[in-house]
């Protein structure tokens, strides 16, 4: 492809793999929850996709009613960077509180003191929490980069170029999860055990602190 719409194409492949890749808010959440809660690989596959999915489509919802609306990108990239502090402080929050509640579940560490409902249904917000936080995440290259200078060629450009954007961030997103949980799951951490749920909201919470404030 060498005409303008393919460059686009292939820059948001690029694009996409890239900024997920060196992004590890992007997987490091899905991998320590993942070890934290016992999930299985199928669940924690389908958490990824899903979380990937609202991450993506909301930028893509955003940058679509702007395009409609005529709004400028400038005025697009100011209410994306809004996005990302709350999604950041949300996951700083989120990761803040999660480790605060392992710290004292490993410190109080009892055998079955909980009703395996109560951990399903606690299981169940963590995820629906997580869902949240990475819809609230902007795709920061996504609009202005993308979509506008696509949108410039036709309508099936936006289609084509977001859509490819979209596969290359989840598949990116999906393969470090995997990969990375495989290796995780060859290390022994036995007299950490306890302590794997404290340790899941402290990495966590460093990812946020790393978005808010090292722009990662």
């Amino acid at each position: 492809m060498t005409d303008p719409l393919g460059i686009l194409i292939m820059t948001a492949a690029s694009i996409g793999f890239i900024h997920t890749l060196f992004g590890p808010d992007h997987y490091l959440p899905f991998i320590m929850m993942a070890r934290a809660g016992n999930w299985s690989m199928k669940k924690t596959s389908l958490v990824t996709v899903l979380c990937g999915f609202g991450h993506v489509m909301s930028s893509v919802v955003i940058g679509s009613i702007g395009i409609a609306l005529g709004i400028a990108v400038s005025r697009l990239e100011v209410f994306e960077g809004v996005r990302g502090n709350l999604a950041a402080w949300a996951l700083i929050a989120f990761g803040l509180v999660y480790m605060i509640w392992g710290i004292r579940r490993a410190w109080k560490h009892r055998e079955h003191t909980h009703s395996h409902t109560h951990m399903d249904r606690k299981k169940t917000m963590t995820v629906w929490v997580l869902f949240t936080i990475f819809v609230l995440g902007p795709c920061e290259p996504l609009i202005p980069l993308l979509m506008y200078p696509a949108y410039e060629r036709s309508f099936l450009g936006i289609i084509l170029v977001a859509g490819v954007f979209s596969i290359a961030t989840i598949g990116t997103m999906l393969f470090m999860v995997i990969y990375l949980s495989l290796g995780l799951k060859r290390l022994r951490f036995e007299k950490l055990e306890h302590w794997t749920h404290a340790i899941a909201g402290a990495v966590i919470l460093i990812s946020g602190l790393g978005i808010q404030f090292l722009g990662l």
